[in-house]
């Protein structure tokens, strides 16, 4: 692994990216969403990163590793849902829903390779 911490790893750097264009994107949102669909967008895009790093972190015992990426996984599906209320909402155009939700399926596919893969992410050597 070249990856010495988790701001190096390129799905870390998606989920980010992600992250920040949720912010962006529901800084528009009525003010009326501030405490309900704008939160939990945030909250969901944002815990994507952050349990990136914690699952680097625990990556010296696979059972840990695998339990943090599949919380990523399941809040990466969170914010999918809240992307499509939002665009139901009209808060977002098509455009804008699917790209970001087509980000969010290429940013899960490469975590389900690190699922899969456990084995040469993890090592008690960490």
């Amino acid at each position: 692994m070249l990856e010495k911490k988790h701001e190096d790893l390129e799905v870390y750097k998606i989920a980010m990216q992600l992250a920040m264009a949720i912010f962006h994107l529901t800084q528009t949102f009525p003010k009326e969403e501030k405490y309900a669909l704008v939160d939990q967008m945030r909250r969901s895009s944002r815990s994507v990163a952050a349990n990136l790093a914690e699952a680097w972190f625990k990556r010296r015992y696979k059972a840990a590793f695998v339990a943090k990426l599949n919380d990523c996984l399941s809040e990466s599906c969170e914010t999918q849902v809240w992307l499509e209320f939002a665009f139901l909402c009209q808060y977002l155009s098509e455009p804008q829903m699917k790209d970001l939700k087509e980000e969010y399926s290429r940013l899960q596919g490469k975590l389900i390779k690190m699922v899969n893969q456990a084995d040469k992410w993890s090592s008690r050597r960490v």
